[in-house]
């Protein structure tokens, strides 16, 4: 069974106040008697279930091309964190949760609506995520756009996501997805030099889920 954990991209999909919204420009089109359809995109590379590059958040740092695909495409972990909206994900939320992979995806179910953005989604400590470090996790999902809170300006889990080395996968849909252990295939676009790359990020279902 796979689960699709990407939000539709749309001209609809919410994004950051300020960042580019998803737009199509079509210049070809079968209906109007060309002989094909084409079409441009225009939009945020951080648009929906998207995998940020290390200089996103470090100055000099290479860009999400650098990411090595196995970290990206793997067992995985699902975890339920019991949190309300506006809350920090602390080392405690954490502290009950069986982290047995590399990769461990949250679901916090505070972003319901992936076309309105709301402020008040939850994030993680800086704490948070020096737990998952220590627990051999090397890449962690969130179904919320940021891992730090919307008003953030400097950015603390960003910085120690950069400190250890860990990738950073945001915007996933986890709302139907029970705890358990899944492969994860979520490789961003070999896009050089950019900042982050949306993805197509599935989840499949093994014979010995928990």
């Amino acid at each position: 069974m796979l689960y699709d954990i990407s939000p539709p991209l749309t001209e609809r999909t919410a994004v950051f106040p300020g960042d580019t919204p998803l737009t199509r420009s079509v210049q070809l089109q079968v209906e109007r008697g060309d002989p094909v359809t084409l079409s441009s995109l225009h939009s945020t590379v951080h648009v929906g279930a998207h995998i940020d590059g290390p200089n996103h958040y470090a100055p000099g740092a290479p860009g999400v091309e650098s990411w090595l695909l196995e970290r990206c495409i793997g067992l995985c972990r699902v975890v339920h964190v019991e949190i309300e909206r506006g809350e920090r994900i602390t080392a405690d939320h954490l502290s009950g949760a069986l982290i047995d992979h590399s990769r461990v995806l949250l679901r916090t179910d505070t972003q319901p609506d992936w076309c309105v953005f709301n402020s008040d989604f939850a994030s993680l400590t800086p704490g948070a995520v020096d737990h998952l470090h220590a627990a051999g996790v090397e890449l962690v999902g969130i179904d919320t756009p940021s891992v730090d809170a919307a008003d953030s300006t400097d950015l603390p889990s960003h910085a120690r996501f950069r400190a250890h080395g860990m990738t950073i996968l945001e915007g996933i849909r986890l709302e139907d997805v029970p705890e358990g252990t899944y492969e994860l295939i979520a490789a961003p676009l070999k896009l050089v030099g950019f900042d982050a790359s949306p993805v197509r990020a599935v989840l499949r279902s093994l014979h010995d889920a928990d």
